[in-house]
């Protein structure tokens, strides 16, 4: 990391920004400085409009996702910021609005859920207590039966549990709250950990469900490393927002209204609810073409 890398790093702490935000734009500064460095571009300054747009066209000649691309794009323009309002350039070279890369309207966008079947075989697996621990069990059942992010998963607390309205209160992006409905195969899941597991805990005083071995909070790597671990005897790459996703998807599947999903998701609007899950997955798309 260079200089001006470090700099902007320390200016992200200041201004409040996230530790998994600072990480993605810092690596995102760095992605765009090798370019600089492997293509020789010969500037004083380290932005300009010339060295963005051969930038981003090469991301495009790579064929990077758009959303990838995109991304790296947001994290320059914030890099922009920081160099201009620090006396490093003099303009402002990057517009969202105008350099972000347009989705052709009626474009899909591709879900990935898992099937029923896969639903199956890791209920399966889950029932293995040599293989699955009671909290690590617990963790997949509130995935896949509440569709929380797995930042709020970590961050459930005690108090958010209602045992008597079965009830889950999420604090979701921004601050939002919303209460989801927990199944009974759920609310017994809870109490026989907090009972066993987490009693015995040397964390067991924490004001939070989940607890680790050296935390009185689970940390959500952890949450992502077990699922990547299992995934291997599964033969299902697992990932936290799959579950979001398949939890959506299912609903959906079942008739639930959109509005009843967007509310459980925690989604802004019904439409940004629509726009991720009422599209079918490749493998409904596979299905239907192989009944021909």
């Amino acid at each position: 990391m260079n200089d001006l890398a470090q700099e902007f790093k320390k200016w992200l702490i200041e201004e409040g920004r996230a530790p998994k935000t600072i990480e993605s734009y810092v690596g995102d500064v760095n992605g765009f400085n090798d370019f600089l460095k492997e293509k020789a571009v010969e500037e004083l300054q380290p932005l300009s409009r010339f060295s963005f747009v051969r930038y981003k066209q090469q991301l495009l000649e790579k064929q990077f996702a758009i959303a990838t691309i995109n991304k790296k794009i947001n994290s320059l323009k914030v890099y922009n910021d920081f160099l201009l309002k620090n006396g490093y350039v003099e303009d402002s070279y990057i517009q969202l609005k105008r350099d972000q890369v347009k989705i052709a309207s009626g474009s899909e966008h591709v879900v990935t859920a898992l099937s029923e079947e896969e639903v199956e075989k890791l209920l399966f697996f889950l029932e293995d207590s040599k293989k699955v621990s009671r909290r690590n069990k617990l963790i997949a059942y509130l995935l896949l039966y509440t569709g929380v992010r797995v930042t709020e998963l970590v961050s459930i607390k005690l108090t958010d549990i209602d045992v008597l309205a079965a009830t889950l209160t999420v604090r979701g992006k921004g601050g939002k709250i919303r209460e989801i409905s927990l199944r009974q195969d759920v609310l017994q899941l809870i109490k026989s950990y907090q009972q066993e597991d987490r009693k015995e805990s040397k964390f067991c005083d924490s004001e939070y469900l989940l607890v680790s071995q050296r935390s009185s909070k689970l940390h959500r790597d952890a949450v992502r490393d077990w699922l990547a671990k299992i995934s291997e005897e599964l033969g299902m790459k697992l990932h936290p927002h799959l579950f979001r996703h398949t939890f959506a998807t299912r609903l959906l599947r079942k008739g639930v209204d959109l509005t009843t999903v967007s509310k459980l998701t925690g989604h802004s609007t019904v439409n940004m609810t629509a726009k991720f899950y009422i599209q079918t997955t490749r493998q409904e798309k596979q299905n239907a073409v192989d009944k021909l």
